[in-house]
Order: C-alpha cells, then structure tokens, then sequence
C-alpha cells in the first residue's frame, strides 16, 4: 500500500485552487478498445460508435496539458465491469478534506466506478469518509464547491433528493453548508445534463455559464455571492463550451472546438490552453471537468 506522503494527501474544496494532483480513466481502462463494450454506445447515449484510436490520441493530449500545468497525473486501473462512460471520472467520487465521498451514480451503467475509485484512492492514502447508498443517487458533475465550507448540489435526473439529503446530513456537522439548486428538464433522463453541463468555476469570483439553461434561483444564488458571468456562446452549447477546467492561477483547459467561448475567456483574462475533444469529449458528452477527479488543489 502507498503510504500518505503529507497531511494534503487531498483537498477537496475548491474548483479553482493549483491543480497538483488528479485521477483519470483513459479510453483503454475504460474498454473502448473492446469490442463488446464498445458495441453498447447508443445505450449509453454516445452519437456514434467510438472511434479508440482518436480517442485515445485525444486522451494522451489532455493528460500531458495536465502534466504541462503542474499536475501529477494519475491512471485509474481497468475493471471488467466498468463500462465506455468511466473515462469521465469525475463523477463517480467527490474529494473533501475529510475524505472521499463514493457516489452512487443515477446512471445505472456506472454503479461501479465508485467502488473501484475508492479502492484505488485508499491505495493513495485518501480513505473513503461515506459512500451514497440507495434510495440516493449522486453524481459529482452535478456537485459544485462555491466556497471551502459551501456545496452545491444540482437536483438532477441522476442526483436525487436522497442522496443530496445523505450528503447535508454528513457535512453539516464539519461545518459544510450542502445547498440544493433546481436543474431544468432539458432533453430529458436519457441525456446527461450535470449542474457543471451549466457552469464551471474559473477562479473564486468568476463562473463561465450557461446562461439561459440555469435556474433563476441558481443565478440569484450566485450574484448574492458577488460573481461574475462569462457567458458561452449558444451555438457552442451542443460542443460542451461551458464545461471547462480551471487549472489555478488564471490557467483553464478547454476543448479546441469552442473557439468562440475560449476566444471570451481570452478577453476576460485567462490563460486558456486547449486540447482536441471531438471523439473523446464530445461523442460522449463529457468535456474537460468530466475527464478529470481532482484530488488535491493547493
């Protein structure tokens, strides 16, 4: 087993803080080169069959723009019951500074990955602080730190009212405020639509959104806390423009395709770095956050 390396072996509350360290799940640990699991993509929502090769390519390239930053890159291992929508990671564990949190996803495909990130993370060192058990369902796309002591969960078609309840009930004694917003129906249950399909933090006062699609109540919610909106471009919206990962220090990592929306982020003063995500990202529906489980930020 690794032993813990310093009391920081995570740090969970922050979207925007020096990415250093972070778990991912390629394309390969995620079977896409099989053809067994590969044959499942309209199932699981994918708009056409998964090209590995591309894929793949496009996964090597997010991984050494994440290693370029600073960050300590590490390689989720392969299961055979882990299914084509594992390379996005992120949603099936959240970090905090007490430990992990295991999701059950809504997805059913995706029970799993839970399991299996929190094995892999008590061999890092991080222990498993609670894992989200039925009737709850959680996915931590839909899960958003304003700030260190203040949670916002998205209620979703795949985060339920029980699981943002199990949540609320285990921070608030840390003094974690769990706060709940309303996400809209959009395309339905088959698509995937998080909480973070509508926003992404840039830094602590700056949230790139998806305007028109999130919930007044949202939008309130966070002006009262003095942010600032840089709007997507809509047409954009289909090529996954609002979901862009901040790396600190006014660095975000965005998908190429987006030249508009990066071009306002530009203007707005981040450093914004790109990577090519037609296959690996958009086919699936899961950009730059969704490809990532950020587990330590300074």
């Amino acid at each position: 087993m690794d032993q813990v390396t310093t009391e920081l072996a995570f740090n969970g509350h922050s979207m925007v803080g020096r990415l250093e360290r972070v778990a991912v799940c390629s394309p390969r640990t995620a079977g896409w080169n099989e053809p067994e699991r590969a044959a499942r993509w309209r199932e699981l929502g994918f708009h056409h069959a998964p090209d590995f090769v591309e894929a793949q390519r496009q996964h090597d390239f997010l991984c050494r723009e994440l290693k370029a930053a600073g960050a300590e890159v590490l390689d989720l291992p392969p299961a055979t019951d882990l299914s084509l929508d594992a390379v996005y990671a992120h949603d099936a564990s959240l970090a905090t500074d007490f430990g992990l949190i295991v999701m059950r996803p809504g997805k059913p495909n995706r029970l799993a990955e839970g399991r299996h990130q929190g094995r892999f993370c008590m061999r890092k060192g991080i222990s498993t602080l609670m894992e989200v058990v039925a009737p709850g369902t959680t996915e931590a796309g839909d899960m958003v730190w304003l700030d260190r002591k203040t949670l916002l969960i998205g209620r979703s078609y795949r985060t339920n009212a029980a699981g943002i309840l199990q949540i609320r009930e285990l921070l608030a004694p840390k003094g974690i405020a769990v706060l709940s917003a309303p996400l809209p129906h959009g395309l339905g249950p088959s698509a995937c639509l998080h909480l973070m399909s509508l926003i992404s933090l840039l830094d602590e006062r700056t949230a790139l959104v998806d305007l028109a699609w999130l919930a007044i109540e949202t939008v309130e919610l966070l002006e009262s806390r003095d942010f600032h909106f840089v709007e997507i471009v809509p047409e954009e919206r289909d090529t996954l423009a609002c979901n862009v990962l901040a790396l600190g220090e006014k660095r975000l990592l965005a998908l190429e395709e987006n030249h508009k929306t990066n071009e306002r982020l530009r203007q707005a003063g981040f450093d914004v770095r790109t990577f090519p995500g037609s296959e690996l990202s958009i086919n699936g529906g899961g950009g730059p956050t969704c490809l990532t489980r950020p587990l330590l930020r300074a």
